[in-house]
């Protein structure tokens, strides 16, 4: 069976962000035009839907990791902020909009809050989980799986491979003592 976890993440985003466009509850603010996505950043994105590519990366993201909080997640979107002629250095990303895409994904019943031992943050629910795995599935094209045969030979797996063998090196030229002329007195 196929996961999002097989599928390619930039296919995956992209298509998952065209499904979350359908869900109501997930809608870009007023002030998403003119916002950057953190002080590393120089510009806003250029995208006009960058909020819901960045919701589809979140939820993915929360899928793959879970449970996972705002604040690991501002590590994950941070970069290096460029400083002039001083070294960059690494900054986070906007909590504010990760805090907002979080929300709005909680609303849908995509994720939900969850603490699981000393770790809390959100995890999917499994409404979260069917959506990932659907679009994973248009992506990725089910693996066949060959029947085995009891005439084909065995070939026996793991360690005991046979290795193929290698060449042998050819030997190095071996440079010859230069012999010098006698030396003639005159």
């Amino acid at each position: 069976m196929v996961t999002f976890k097989d599928a390619p993440t930039g296919q995956l985003i992209e298509q998952v962000s065209s499904e979350l466009k359908q869900v109501p509850e997930i809608k870009a603010p007023a002030w998403t035009p003119f916002v950057k996505t953190g002080v590393h950043k120089e510009r806003q994105p250029t995208r006009t839907d960058w909020w819901h590519v960045r919701a589809a990366a979140v939820l993915r993201r929360v899928g793959v990791v879970g449970p996972i909080g705002v604040a690991k997640l501002r590590t994950t979107y941070g970069g290096k902020k460029r400083r002039g002629h001083q070294p960059a250095e690494f900054r986070k990303g906007s909590g504010n909009i990760l805090r907002k895409i979080l929300q709005q994904l909680e609303k849908a019943g995509l994720v939900k809050k969850m603490e699981k031992s000393i770790h809390k943050g959100r995890i999917l629910t499994p409404k979260g989980e069917k959506l990932l795995n659907s679009v994973a599935k248009k992506i990725v094209p089910q693996r066949v799986i060959p029947e085995k045969s009891s005439s084909a030979p065995q070939v026996p797996d793991g360690k005991h491979e046979k290795k193929p063998v290698k060449k042998a090196k050819k030997p190095a030229k071996v440079a010859e003592p230069k012999v010098e002329a006698p030396k003639q007195e005159a």
